[in-house]
């Protein structure tokens, strides 16, 4: 629970800081181009540290609590953060295109997290 939590935290932490780099360091660096995918790394990023809030929010005992389902759910949305928003922030920075191959893997992350809070949900339920 405190770790789905603190990660999300900093994850949202991250998303913040990123967005504010790309929009105040980052002007002369990134074309529309390049500003349109950070824009995208950035959001799914704070989309999926608020997910990781809830998870959290979640495993307290009250409501669902520590099961696996949920700590797939934590594992997925900080791999997909990773791959996903990492690889379009890498791709905004160098205009390396083979960079967008890895990019579908981190959705698959964020699909499985999702699938996993889902099947919490209808065991628990």
């Amino acid at each position: 629970m405190k770790g789905s939590i603190i990660s999300g935290a900093i994850q949202g932490f991250l998303a913040v800081a990123l967005g504010a780099f790309a929009a105040h360091g980052l002007e002369d660096v990134l074309d529309d181009y390049g500003t349109g995918i950070w824009d995208t790394a950035v959001q799914y990023q704070m989309f999926h540290a608020a997910a990781l809030i809830l998870v959290g929010i979640l495993m307290a005992r009250p409501l669902f609590g520590d099961v696996k389902q949920l700590k797939v759910a934590m594992f997925c949305f900080n791999a997909g953060i990773f791959f996903f928003s990492g690889s379009l922030m890498v791709l905004a920075l160098t205009g390396i295109k083979v960079l967008g191959a890895i990019t579908p893997i981190g959705g698959v992350f964020f699909l499985i997290g999702w699938v996993m809070i889902i099947l919490t949900a209808v065991k628990k339920a």
